[in-house]
């Protein structure tokens, strides 16, 4: 199986979410850094998440090394900000819509509140395609670990493993 999580994680929950399914599927991870980092702190991190995702802003990224077509899926995991994917997400986009469009995509979201479905409708508008072949929402995996949480993670990870 051939499969790479691409994701941005903030407070440690996508990157929770991301190592379980990774480890579930056998895929690899890519985890992306912005050049400037994010305030993680406080209620600012709100307001300058928030903007920043709201005015579709598409941050510098830490260089990264990876063959997109050497993989027969990518998921693509992010914290919802402001009902939508955290911008980072947006800047891996435009540097590979070109290969993303071609491949099966599936997606996950981690959130506290609520705005997921807004931003996978967000993200596939963005990548520009019809539909992801799977899609999972994730409360706060890592902040709030819950069995049933666990157990969502797995059941997307099995998804994922048949359509491979």
């Amino acid at each position: 199986m051939n499969i790479l999580i691409v994701y941005f994680s903030l407070e440690g929950n996508t990157d929770y979410a991301a190592g379980k399914i990774a480890e579930a599927v056998g895929g690899d991870t890519l985890r992306l850094f912005t050049k400037k980092a994010y305030i993680d702190q406080g209620f600012s991190r709100f307001v300058w998440g928030g903007k920043s995702a709201v005015m579709a802003e598409k941050p510098e990224l830490e260089p990264y090394d990876v063959d997109l077509g050497a993989y027969e899926m990518i998921v693509l995991g992010f914290p919802v900000w402001a009902f939508t994917f955290a911008p980072p997400l947006r800047t891996f986009i435009e540097e590979n819509r070109n290969i993303l469009n071609k491949k099966p995509l599936a997606a996950f979201a981690c959130q506290s509140g609520m705005g997921a479905e807004r931003s996978f409708a967000e993200l596939k508008k963005c990548i520009g395609i019809a539909d992801f072949v799977a899609e999972a929402v994730f409360i706060d995996p890592k902040a709030k670990q819950k069995e049933d949480t666990d157990k969502k993670i797995e059941t997307f990870s099995l998804i994922l493993k048949t359509l491979v």
